[in-house]
């Protein structure tokens, strides 16, 4: 009887091995290697502002063909402008001491369509910035650069005062920031070299 017990849990230990071998062999990761961001928006004056972010980190999990994760952090004091009065003004309109990072994790994946090289997705996934979360959705036309290297790009809308923050102000209040702003993204992920799913994919809700 022992004897057969111990054959059960051996045949199921190795189930579950060869089980987590064959996902571990599916999952692939890339991760980001380059990106241009800026952040783009006008004032009550007219006059627009662009600032730009200077240090990205993030990687993006693929299973099965399709992005099955996807995170990203940027630490608020890389957001640079040039201008030291407004890039402190925008430190503070993230407080930046209390929360320095902002967070993107990927919950969902909507919508992906490649046509060659081409590769277009639409993901949903949790914004933290400023100490408020967030769910966004993000389009972004992507493209196969060369094997195991990917780009995507696209434009994100924003309003501040979704995420519970105040659009900074400058001589004396005169000018204002006007709540939306746009977050316009290009990155570069490199890995392994991932065959996505060349059929249209949308997510049934």
């Amino acid at each position: 009887m022992k004897t057969i017990i111990l054959h059960k849990r051996l045949v199921s230990i190795l189930l579950f091995t060869f089980l987590m071998a064959g996902t571990m062999v599916n999952a692939q990761t890339l991760t980001i290697k380059s990106s241009t961001v800026t952040i783009d928006g006008e004032t009550n004056v007219k006059h627009d502002f662009t600032t730009k972010v200077t240090q990205l980190n993030g990687k993006m999990t693929v299973t099965d063909e399709r992005p099955q994760s996807l995170t990203v952090e940027i630490p608020v004091r890389s957001i640079i402008s040039g201008e030291k009065l407004m890039d402190k003004k925008t430190h503070e309109t993230f407080n930046a001491s209390k929360h320095p990072m902002i967070q993107f994790n990927m919950t969902e994946l909507d919508s992906m369509q490649v046509n060659a090289d081409d590769i277009a997705v639409t993901i949903t996934g949790n914004l933290s910035m400023g100490g408020t979360t967030k769910k966004v959705t993000l389009k972004a036309d992507g493209k196969e650069v060369s094997p195991g290297v990917y780009t995507f790009e696209g434009a994100l809308p924003l309003k501040m005062s979704e995420f519970n923050m105040k659009a900074p102000t400058a001589m004396l209040g005169a000018m204002k920031t006007k709540d939306q702003v746009t977050v316009n993204y290009k990155v570069t992920f490199e890995g392994p070299a991932v065959q996505f799913n060349l059929k249209e994919y949308t997510q049934i809700n």
